[in-house]
C-alpha cells in the first residue's frame, strides 16, 4: 500500500478514536446528570430491624447483581445515618438508609415486575404473626437457581398490600403440603428457632409412595447424611457415617399394595432431602423422585398416571410463635395423588391399611 494511504488508514484511525471518546464522555455526563436525581432514601420500618444490610439490600433491590450491590457497599456508596456501614451491619428501626443509582431489571405488570399467570396459593391458616399455604407440587419456594418465579412471588402478587413476608422453612420444588411464612421479623425469628430445634419442638408430618412392600407398622430410622456436590455441580445427599450428621425418622406404614407401600414419615431432625435419601437407602424410593428414585419406574409411572414426585408435607403442629398455644395444620393430599391411589386400589388389591388411617384417597 502506498505511503499516502497508510497515512490517510492513521488519520481515519485517530479521528475514530477521539469521536469515540468524546461520544463517551458526553453518554457519561449524561447518566452522570439522570443518576443524580435517582438516588434513594429509605427510612427502615420495624418488619425490617434485625436484618442484615447486605440481606436486605438483595430483597430490595431486586435484578441488582449480588455482585454490585456487594462493590456499592464496599465503596461505601451505600450509607446509614449517612456514614459507611458494614455488609453485616444490622438495620434497626428509623435508620436512614442512601441507596445510590442502580440499574434493575425491567419491570413490568404496572410495575410489580411479577407475572399475571402465577397460582392463587390456598391459605390453610392466618393471623398477624404467620401465614400457612398449601404449596402445590412442580412450585419453587422462591425464584433462582435457573427458577424464576416461586412462592414469594405468588404471595407478593396475591399479597400485594403486604409489608413483610419470609419463609420460615423450604420445601422442595415437586413436594406439596403445609409451608410457613412469617408476617412479621420477631416471629420469623422464633419459628427458624423451633425448627433449627426440629423433631423437640415441631412436628413434621409427610405422606411418600415408595416402591416396595413395606412390612414393619413403626420403624425408627437413624443414618447419619452428609451434603456433597456431583461432578456437574448439583447438590446431592447421601448416607455417610464418617462425614454425616445426624438424622431421625420415624415411618409408619400407612397402606401397602403388590409393588408399592404409603407411609408417614416423620421428621425427628431437619436434614436436606433426609425424607428421599433414607428411603432410597433403605431401597424403597419415593416414587417420581427425579434424584433418588428408580429412574425406569418413574418413566414407567407416567403412562400410568403419575406425573410428579409422590411426597406430600401433610400436617405440622409446632408452638404459635406470638402465643401460648400449640397450633395443628394440615393440607389435603392433592388430587393428582388421591387420584393414583384410587388407580392403585382398582388395578391391584390393597394388602393392608393401618388401624388409625382411612382410605381418605377412596
Amino acid at each position: 500500500m502506498p505511503c499516502s494511504e497508510w497515512a490517510l488508514v492513521g488519520l481515519m484511525t485517530r479521528l475514530f478514536c477521539r469521536l469515540r471518546r468524546r461520544i463517551g464522555r458526553q453518554v457519561y455526563c449524561k447518566m452522570a446528570e439522570t443518576d443524580k436525581k435517582t438516588v434513594v432514601y429509605l427510612l427502615i420500618a420495624a418488619e425490617a430491624a434485625g436484618q442484615r444490610l447486605d440481606n436486605f439490600l438483595i430483597r430490595h433491590c431486586k435484578g441488582v447483581p449480588k455482585s454490585h450491590l456487594y462493590r456499592v457497599l464496599r465503596s461505601g456508596e451505600v450509607r446509614v445515618n449517612k456514614k459507611r456501614a458494614a455488609a453485616d451491619y444490622r438495620l434497626q428501626e428509623g435508620d436512614r438508609l442512601r441507596l445510590p443509582p442502580m440499574r434493575v431489571a425491567t419491570r413490568t405488570e404496572h410495575g410489580t415486575g411479577i407475572p399475571s399467570n402465577l397460582p392463587t396459593l390456598p391459605i390453610l391458616y392466618e393471623d398477624t404473626s404467620l401465614l400457612v399455604i398449601a404449596k402445590p407440587s412442580g412450585l419453587a419456594v422462591h425464584g433462582g437457581s435457573g427458577v424464576s418465579l416461586g412462592v414469594i412471588e405468588a404471595l407478593r402478587r396475591q399479597r400485594p398490600e403486604a409489608k413483610f413476608l419470609e419463609l420460615a422453612h423450604r420445601l422442595d420444588r415437586e413436594t406439596s403440603g403445609v409451608l410457613l411464612l412469617g408476617k412479621k421479623r420477631s416471629a420469623l425469628a422464633r419459628l427458624h428457632d423451633m425448627f433449627r430445634e426440629a423433631g423437640s419442638v415441631v412436628d413434621k408430618r409427610y405422606l411418600a409412595l415408595a416402591r416396595g412392600r413395606w412390612l414393619e407398622p413403626v420403624r425408627q430410622v437413624k443414618l447419619p447424611l452428609h451434603k456433597y456436590l456431583t461432578g456437574e455441580g448439583e447438590r446431592r445427599v447421601r448416607v455417610d457415617h464418617t462425614e454425616g450428621k445426624n438424622a431421625h425418622t420415624v415411618f409408619r406404614l400407612v397402606a401397602r399394595w403388590a409393588r408399592f407401600s404409603l407411609l408417614e414419615g416423620q421428621l425427628k431432625t431437619g436434614r436436606t432431602h433426609q425424607l428421599r435419601v433414607h428411603l432410597a437407602h433403605l431401597g424403597y424410593p419415593i416414587l417420581g423422585d427425579d434424584k433418588y428414585g428408580d429412574f425406569a419406574l418413574n418413566r414407567a409411572l407416567r403412562k400410568e398416571g403419575l406425573q410428579r414426585m409422590a411426597l406430600h408435607a401433610a400436617s405440622m403442629a409446632f408452638p404459635h410463635p406470638g402465643e401460648d398455644r400449640r397450633l395443628f395444620l394440615a393440607a389435603p393430599l392433592p388430587g393428582e395423588l388421591r387420584d393414583f391411589l384410587r388407580y392403585l386400589d382398582v388395578a391391584e388389591k390393597r394388602e393392608y391399611l393401618a388401624d388409625n388411617f382411612s382410605p381418605f384417597w377412596a
